[in-house]
């Protein structure tokens, strides 16, 4: 009887082709990631750049070095510096910290569709805002901590309500689907008892919008950002691993339960103070991650370009409601323009292909 022959063994020093194949594949997705990264910061630089350049006035590229230098320039030291720059500041931070909430979410959950404006949390929020603005008669900072704590408790309930018998992602989707719809039939209630000048205010800020910048309002969202990203970024290995599944995660040496703890109050908070400053941002944090993970391909690390596309939405949105419509429109109604085609085209693929990022 004949016998196959052996395969002879590769000589030493010598890569066997199966091994080769699979260094040239991780090399492959290394230079996308680093290319759509590249790419990316180069359009939000440009952005930046437009944003203070361009307006109702504009200033050159050395005029705004020169203001944010320190220099004191006529007409454009306050326009820039006090106008134009904490607004472009307030969107990049908003768009990152909506950026990387949304991603979390949806690695976590293995679902694109698990976003937190889709599973209620971003209605605390707004819950909060209008009782504060409505009910309570209160402006500015004060209801800016009344929509950080809403959002902080309406997660907490959440997360409470779909750990019974364990931890569900399933089941976290459906019971936030819940509580959304439940709060937003809150602020409908809400609204339809308010007086006229309390509903235009309450509206401006359920919109999602940059109008009231300042530095007051960019100050919070950044020692959060500062403080709560490195912790983030530092564990976005094992973020990704967790998109293998629990199992798999822990077989890899993921701590599992503590990474997903990390996770989720990490991005509650972004998002939080987030909407705190800006308002609940349409689409943003729903957008980001699977926008990213088109670009940057299968297995690819998905927290800085999900940062970076965030900055874009909510950057971009702005501008193009700004000077490319007629009248100026709040960003929030751009990224709603933008993100409901998306959801549906979202609803579509999940259905054929199956929940993930």
């Amino acid at each position: 009887m004949k016998t196959a022959p052996l395969r002879p063994a590769s000589a030493p020093g010598e890569v066997r082709p199966d091994v080769r194949a699979i260094i040239a594949g991780r090399r492959a997705r290394h230079r996308r990631h680093a290319s759509a990264t590249i790419v990316l910061a180069g359009l939000l630089v440009a952005l930046v750049a437009t944003a203070l350049m361009v307006g109702d006035t504009f200033y050159t590229p050395g005029e705004v070095i020169r203001v944010m230098l320190g220099e004191t320039v006529p007409g454009a030291s306050f326009t820039v510096g006090e106008l134009r720059l904490p607004r472009t500041a307030l969107a990049i931070l908003a768009g990152i910290a909506f950026g990387i909430a949304g991603v979390s979410f949806q690695t976590l959950l293995r679902n694109p569709l698990a976003s937190p404006d889709i599973i209620g949390i971003t209605e605390g929020a707004s819950v909060a805002a209008v009782i504060g603005i409505i009910v309570l008669s209160l402006d500015g900072p004060v209801v800016s901590a009344l929509a950080l704590g809403g959002a902080l408790i309406t997660a907490i309930a959440i997360y409470l309500l779909s750990n019974k018998g364990g931890f569900a992602g399933t089941r976290l989707i459906l019971i936030g689907i819940g509580i959304a719809a439940m709060l937003q039939s809150v602020i409908s209630y809400l609204l339809s008892r308010a007086a006229q000048w309390d509903i235009q205010t309450a509206m401006q800020w359920l919109t999602g919008s940059l109008n009231n910048a300042s530095w007051e309002r960019v100050a919070p969202l950044a020692l959060a950002s500062l403080v709560i990203l490195p912790l983030l970024f530092s564990q976005s290995r094992s973020l990704g691993m967790l998109r293998l599944g629990d199992d798999s995660a822990a077989g890899l040496g993921v701590r599992v339960n503590s990474t997903r703890l990390l996770f989720i109050l990490g991005a509650v908070a972004l998002l939080a103070f987030a909407t705190a400053a800006t308002g609940p941002i349409a689409f943003v944090a729903f957008m980001a991650g699977p926008i990213a993970a088109r670009i940057t391909g299968p297995g690819a690390n998905l927290l800085l370009p999900s940062a970076m596309i965030g900055a874009l939405l909510v950057l971009g949105g702005d501008l193009i409601g700004q000077f490319a419509l007629p009248g100026r429109l709040p960003v929030g109604v751009i990224t709603g323009i933008l993100g409901a085609p998306y959801l549906i085209y979202l609803l579509i693929r999940t259905n054929r292909q199956g929940a993930s990022l």
